[in-house]
């Protein structure tokens, strides 16, 4: 139809430059008349085109942030206004054609919402290969490299029962941080960099640099400069394109798919997390399609970063690829935003297989596999969430080696297990975002009732709200109930071979942070 109205308006043009008085001059001045119409005639057609193409892009960017707001709504009808980010259910609505890297916009540009859900250490922990994926099938990611990054800060004020034991674990719990039975603090939790680069139509490239001195493994207290490093956190290069194949497959430092270890609080992981979420060297190979995801994972051997060690001829050295993980998960759309996922994971090689005593990284005899099971359901309005991991064997090095009248011989090892039970909802107060209330539960297991290092419980009420996409803004209250480092955890590093262990210390605290991404 514009094609149409061009080609009117050009023919009426030509019509009205050609019936003038011209024609009664000289055949030469007709001819210099004429052609100074026709160049007249010309820049006009390009005036029209020029319209045309404008029309053409203003009805794409519509097309765009129509788009736009229908994926937004999806993730919002998943997980209420959280985040209001990227939505990774993983369910079967129509794709949109992904952007051609022969069609990008540029070669570096910004997502703050994308950036934001990648780097969300709360939510879809061990899944951002799928957002990253979703992205890129929804048109999200518009430039050959998405640069992106985050920070979180916190206000904080801790108590603890016990001289120097603070038992909550998004502050590494030692004595060189912690000192006294009061900590207060205002500081930078963490901060990321992150780029994605699209460098074919389906192989992307991740970087992920961290700088997190409140939990780094550095010596000394967070103003050490052995604690104040920035770290290569994640990088691999993904092949995939879920507009062509279910299909995806990575290799690199990445997540390993175990478990949920997802939390419903805005800012502190749950045990699970803190137990058995997994970071390693590997390649991974995952399936996705019609609310099914499937992924396994080839794991470096030795002792990983985090919740792999696998022995190579009983030493921790990563020299073999002897480890593997896999996990596979099912979300029903039950209609009207309410759904449930059930899933399942297995790995061959956890963190918990060291002998007395017990510290990060050592070699182990033997590999001491684990399972997870978890669920997520979203019900009128409310998400509930629930997850139990566990070692199949028991944990060696926690049961001491020393014969009675010991006071810790009687304790015998016991399985590392882990389990998660939360709830949140959102409330509408009439601002431009929900606020969102959380409440959970989640617990450590170590050792057999009543021993020291029996068990971490932890209580966490939150409240979050979305200042602007990509800021969140965040209160939580936090309880302990007891106080088990996995460091020395059955001892070793006491006295009269005592435990620093503590099964009735507790802490409290009181906190309040943003989180921010752009």
């Amino acid at each position: 139809m514009k094609f149409a109205k061009f080609t009117c308006a050009a023919s009426a043009l030509t019509l009205a430059l050609l019936a003038t008085p011209a024609f009664a001059q000289s055949t030469d001045d007709r001819l210099d008349t004429l052609e100074a119409r026709i160049m007249q005639l010309e820049a006009a057609n390009r005036e029209l085109m020029e319209m045309l193409a404008a029309s053409h892009a203003a009805s794409q960017e519509r097309h765009d942030v129509e788009v736009t707001v229908e994926h937004h709504s999806d993730h919002q009808a998943h997980h209420g206004d959280r985040h209001e980010m990227i939505h990774v259910a993983h369910n079967d609505d129509a794709p949109v054609a992904i952007e051609s890297t022969s069609e990008l916009r540029g070669l570096v540009g910004t997502n703050a919402e994308y950036s934001y859900s990648v780097l969300d250490h709360a939510e879809n922990t061990n899944t951002h290969m799928l957002t990253q994926l979703e992205a890129l099938q929804n048109g999200e990611l518009h430039n050959r490299v998405t640069l992106g990054g985050g920070v979180t800060v916190l206000a904080n004020y801790q108590t603890a029962s016990t001289d120097s034991k603070f038992g909550w674990l998004m502050r590494h719990p030692t004595s060189n941080n912690q000192i006294g039975e009061t900590v207060s603090e205002m500081v930078v939790h963490s901060a990321n960099l992150a780029m994605t680069a699209r460098l074919s139509d389906n192989i992307t490239g991740y970087v992920e640099m961290l700088y997190n001195p409140e939990q780094s493994f550095g010596q000394g207290t967070i103003t050490a400069l052995g604690r104040n490093v920035v770290q290569m956190r994640r990088a691999y290069v993904m092949w995939g394109d879920l507009n062509e194949s279910p299909v995806y497959a990575a290799i690199g430092k990445m997540d390993t798919p175990f478990g949920l270890n997802d939390t419903v609080s805005p800012f502190t992981n749950s045990s699970n997390w803190h137990s058995f979420a997994g970071l390693a060297y590997g390649g991974m190979v995952g399936y996705t399609e019609n609310g099914f995801n499937l992924r396994a994972m080839a794991i470096q051997g030795g002792a990983q970063f985090r919740a792999h060690n696998s022995p190579v001829e009983n030493t921790s050295v990563p020299s073999r690829l002897n480890n593997f993980a896999v996990d596979a998960n099912y979300t029903a759309d039950m209609g009207g935003g309410n759904s449930v996922m059930l899933g399942a994971s297995y790995t061959h090689g956890s963190a918990y297989c060291q002998s007395y005593p017990i510290t990060h990284f050592t070699p182990c005899q033997d590999n001491n596999p684990a399972y997870s099971v978890y669920s997520r359901m979203n019900l009128g309005g409310f998400e509930l969430l629930g997850e139990f991991a566990s070692t199949t064997e028991v944990w060696p090095g926690t049961q001491v080696p020393f014969p009675a009248p010991h006071p810790l011989a009687g304790f015998e090892a016991h399985e590392a297990q882990a389990f998660t039970l939360g709830g949140r909802t959102a409330i509408d107060m009439g601002h431009k975002s929900d606020v969102m209330l959380s409440l959970e539960f989640s617990r450590f297991i170590a050792g057999p009732d009543g021993a020291p290092w029996e068990r971490q419980n932890q209580f966490v009420a939150g409240v979050a709200y979305d200042v602007a996409p990509g800021v969140n803004m965040f209160g939580e209250y936090i309880h302990v109930d007891g106080w088990a480092p996995l460091n020395f955890v059955s001892g070793g590093n006491q006295p009269a071979g005592a435990t620093w262990s503590e099964r009735d210390a507790t802490t409290d605290v009181f906190l309040f942070g943003v989180q921010a991404a752009f």
